[in-house]
């Protein structure tokens, strides 16, 4: 007993211990390897160079915002993130490119040059778009010596400096781009015989006349391709079948879920009660408040603001006009007009932004604001005021708002703006606090119409969901390996579609929205696999089976067959009228024989470029006018297996262009051109050299 006394600690100890160990090693098998494998803590490695999740994840999320105001909404739909996510790991990967490459060239910016970039004679734009004058497009020295002044009271670690560091590093990063760009572009020269051959390719026109015996004369069903025409064409371009980035095929089963007719009787009844209510309503804005599903304010709106269906009847409208219900996108709407007016189409303004929480309450924030405007209206300058007391970015242009139509601003400040007199003062709160707004001057005018607007979309019951997932539950049980999800789908009369080439980053399969759950198991699953859930999106559930994995490399001919097929069978097409062509060829002096032998006419063409090489009539046929203008006028051509068909051809005559008058000009537009593509066509280069490795998978 002594001794399990005197042990008990270590014993305690050792036990917590293993169970410890046991529950790391158990969690990390379950994630398929050890739990400190970088791939779950990294997104991505560009040549051993590591991309952290967290500072991926810190970017994605800067660029949201970014994208949000932008587009001026709140919420971003799977599509919007994916573009936000590939945009982002396109810059991290660039990033990394290009600074490998960069220490390889031994490009820098010294300090001196980053110094001139933010307070030389020729600032950075990005400079000047954030300390620029808005009226003059000038940088605002005095604003921005006083924010580096600032900068420098702040500590490193404040908020303040890791913003300014962050832009810095930018600002250096596009200097350095800049670098690296003018290097190359630099380092293209273009020869005087390059730019006469340049010259004449655009210029010189060919006068010929053709007979051709076209692909599409000879049936599919009559040629067969054999297992080395195959080959053979394969092997031939098989540099054209390399795979970028692995990439999966799969088959998939949905079953909808859309309002049923018993759905839209029940909305159909409750909207014509909404109706009802909303008609004889006293309290529009309580009644749009709680009715409503999108809640939009009351206010006054311009012609094409709203719905069509709804914007042109209201337009026509008397105040007291109620409107609707209409079935419109989706769902019912209907409006009530309360007033129409001629109003201005849009308002130049400045504010004064006082902050309540700032100045003890919104009552002491509004007798400020009343202080500031007495001072105003007694004659003290508005824009010395807002530079001296707003809290917002406009006090730095003396409060300045612009000009903006109605829509751009909240309601109770837009109510403000749009409804006083050029030169009012007045004071009003928002959300963002209390407002001392001069109205500087209002602009053009049009009949806008006051509206309450209340909207009910047409959804699926839950029986109807729960209809639709049991047939999909019942279809997964039945569907336990390839074979049988063929059979069940066949037995049981569900259309099968297909998802061909989806890459491990797509935010969606065509068709179905919040599909990339779905993508992201058929990644984690083999070929024939069944996927082990039925997937939700909105009102539809999938069941899917990968039916094919195509690898990052050169594709093998079994998994290109299918796409090289119409090209193997033109192939074969061309090999049989060669034959006949060439018979045709064989004992004819001129083009006429060649015709009469072929039973095809003779089809003159004239003033074809090298530089653009389109048959009239056909379409592009590069090999044919290349063969063209490197033959000899009057000489009777071999047969051309070109895209379209089989050609003879025989050239009438060439026109050839002035001489050239200043080869340095035209040696100045080949090279523009050139430099046009040749910063894009480096970088290609670059990320095809590198080794690039691509988690994103497992976080998105």
């Amino acid at each position: 007993m002594s001794f399990l006394r005197n042990r008990a600690g270590l014993i305690i100890v050792g036990a917590i211990g293993f169970a410890i160990i046991a529950f790391l090693v158990s969690d990390a098998l379950q994630m398929g390897g050890s739990f400190i494998r970088a791939d779950q803590t990294e997104v991505g490695e560009v040549d051993g160079e590591a991309i952290p999740i967290l500072e991926f994840n810190e970017q994605v999320e800067l660029n949201s915002n970014n994208f949000k105001q932008q587009m001026g909404q709140n919420n971003l739909d799977p599509q919007m993130t994916s573009y936000i996510v590939e945009n982002t790991w396109n810059q991290f990967v660039s990033k990394l490119l290009m600074k490998k490459e960069m220490n390889r060239l031994g490009l820098q910016v010294s300090k001196n040059e980053l110094n001139d970039l933010v307070t030389g004679k020729n600032p950075d734009p990005q400079i000047i778009q954030n300390f620029g004058d808005p009226k003059t497009g000038q940088l605002n020295r005095v604003q921005l010596n006083s924010f580096l002044e600032n900068v420098k009271t702040q500590a490193g670690d404040s908020p303040v400096s890791k913003q300014w560091t962050s832009f810095l590093l930018n600002i250096r990063e596009g200097k350095m781009a800049q670098k690296y760009s003018n290097l190359i572009k630099n380092s293209i020269y273009v020869t005087t015989l390059e730019a006469r051959e340049d010259y004449n390719q655009r210029n010189k026109l060919a006068n010929f006349s053709y007979v051709s015996l076209d692909y599409n004369s000879v049936p599919d069903n009559q040629v067969k391709a054999t297992d080395q025409d195959y080959s053979d064409f394969y092997n031939e371009n098989k540099f054209r079948y390399k795979n970028p980035s692995e990439s999966r095929s799969f088959e998939y089963i949905v079953f909808d879920a859309n309002p049923s007719k018993s759905d839209s009787t029940e909305v159909i009844a409750a909207v014509q009660k909404i109706a009802a209510d909303f008609r004889t309503s006293t309290n529009d804005s309580l009644f749009v408040s709680i009715n409503s599903e999108t809640k939009l304010p009351i206010s006054y709106v311009r012609k094409g603001q709203l719905d069509p269906a709804l914007d042109s009847l209201i337009f026509k409208a008397s105040a007291g006009t109620f409107i609707g219900p209409i079935f419109t996108n989706g769902s019912y709407k209907m409006a009530k007009v309360i007033d129409v007016k001629i109003g201005p189409d849009s308002v130049k303004a400045s504010h004064i932004l006082i902050n309540p929480a700032a100045e003890g309450g919104i009552n002491k924030a509004k007798s400020k604001a009343d202080s500031i405007r007495n001072l105003i209206s007694g004659g003290t300058s508005f824009t010395e005021l807002a530079a001296k007391f707003g809290t917002d970015a406009s006090k730095d242009s003396g409060g300045d708002l612009g000009t903006f139509a109605r829509g751009a601003m909240v309601p109770a400040f837009e109510e403000a703006v749009f409804n006083g007199q050029t030169g009012d003062l007045k004071v009003i709160t928002t959300q963002f606090g209390v407002h001392v707004i001069k109205i500087n001057a209002q602009i053009g005018s049009s009949k806008v119409a006051k509206v309450a607007l209340v909207d009910k979309s047409l959804s699926t019951s839950n029986k109807t969901q729960q209809e639709a997932y049991s047939k999909a539950t019942a279809f997964l049980a039945s569907a336990k390996n390839d074979k049988a999800f063929d059979e069940e789908s066949k037995k049981s009369g569900y259309a099968k579609k297909l998802a061909e080439n989806v890459i491990p980053t797509q935010a969606a399969v065509e068709g179905l929205e919040n599909s990339r759950e779905m993508i992201r198991w058929v990644f984690g699953a083999d070929k024939s696999d069944v996927s082990n859930q039925v997937f939700e999106m909105g009102n539809k559930f999938a069941v899917a089976k990968v039916i094919d994995v195509f690898e990052k490399g050169t594709l093998p001919l079994e998994q290109v067959k299918k796409q090289i097929e119409p090209l193997v069978i033109k192939r074969v097409k061309a090999r049989l009228l060669l034959d006949k062509m060439n018979k045709a060829v064989s004992s004819s002096t001129s083009i006429e024989q060649v015709a009469q032998k072929a039973g095809k006419p003779v089809t003159p063409v004239q003033n074809i470029v090298f530089a653009n090489p389109v048959i009239p009539g056909i379409s592009q046929e590069n090999k044919l006018v290349g063969t063209i203008f490197g033959s000899q006028p009057g000489k009777l051509s071999k047969s051309i297996e070109g895209d379209q068909g089989v050609y003879v051809f025989v050239v009438n005559g060439f026109s050839k262009p002035a001489p050239l008058a200043n080869a340095f000009k035209q040696k100045v537009q080949v090279a523009q051109g050139i430099q046009q593509r040749a910063s894009g066509e480096a970088y290609k280069v670059l990320r095809d050299m590198s080794d690039i490795k691509d988690n994103r998978l497992k976080f998105f």
